[in-house]
């Protein structure tokens, strides 16, 4: 009775919730003259898929492993599930009977609906998979799913997007291979990096060096120095050259108490 409980439960909220992400994302393809629900990875991530259907379910489910894993042994979404799965795994329903992503990744409507269908198996299957599961299994569960995420998300999943951009141009190769290399020293994952590479390289092929792709440059750069100095890696960088660190620059860090 518990379980079909969890079950009529998690239907609900997963067709809510898959709807939202779901149409959100589509949207975010319209800005700025349609305001979007969604995040700046999320459209960068589905951008760099290049409407793919595999792409889109390999990335998805790259995540989702990790996801279960979380809800598993913590009884906790992460917010992969509505950022990166349910998107993911939605465009890539529609994309495997249409591949033009107008009509089915960029549509709202086509969205919410195979979002709102893919949010309710896969929130029904985390949240009745770790409710049936015995605490004693848990443990184990979290033991084998966790390092496979791990492995997925850190070292399989750079190489598929480091690939995916040096087949979308050598500019795009070079800016993804740049930008990951920054993304893997200063965050610890290449995918980020990459993501930014292949906007920056699609950019310039399709409208030049102009004020748009300069200002999408400085952001990127920006972004990266800002990540570095509030991760501490100035800190490390210098430390790792047998360097005395400078006093500016450390009192700085202890202004924001970080890099310690």
């Amino acid at each position: 009775m518990d379980v079909l409980v969890v079950l009529l439960k998690s239907l609900l909220i997963g067709g809510l919730v898959g709807f939202a992400a779901g149409a959100g994302a589509a949207r975010m393809f319209h800005a700025p003259s349609t305001q979007g629900l969604g995040a700046f990875r999320t459209l960068g991530e589905m951008n760099a898929c290049e409407g793919d259907a595999a792409s889109h379910f390999s990335f998805g489910l790259g995540f989702f492993f990790n996801a279960w894993a979380s809800t598993v042994g913590a009884g906790a979404f992460t917010q992969d599930v509505d950022h990166r799965v349910i998107p993911n795994w939605a465009a890539a329903a529609l994309l495997v009977k249409n591949k033009n992503v107008a009509e089915t990744m960029h549509n709202p409507k086509k969205m919410g609906i195979s979002g709102a269908v893919v949010g309710m198996l896969v929130v029904a299957f985390l949240n009745t998979t770790a409710s049936a599961i015995p605490e004693s299994l848990q443990v184990t569960a979290i033991a084998v799913l966790v390092p496979a995420a791990n492995l997925l998300i850190n070292t399989v999943m750079p190489v598929l997007f480091w690939l995916a951009a040096i087949d979308a141009g050598k500019r795009s190769g070079l800016w993804a291979t740049i930008f990951g290399g920054l993304a893997t020293m200063i965050m610890g994952n290449a995918v980020p990096g990459v993501v930014l590479g292949i906007l920056i390289g699609k950019g310039v092929d399709e409208i030049g060096w102009n004020k748009v792709t300069k200002s999408m440059m400085a952001a990127v750069i920006l972004l990266f120095v800002l990540s570095a100095f509030f991760r501490g890696f100035d800190l490390q960088m210098i430390e790792s050259f047998r360097l005395q660190i400078p006093g500016w620059l450390e009192n700085m860090h202890d202004v924001f108490s970080i890099g310690k």
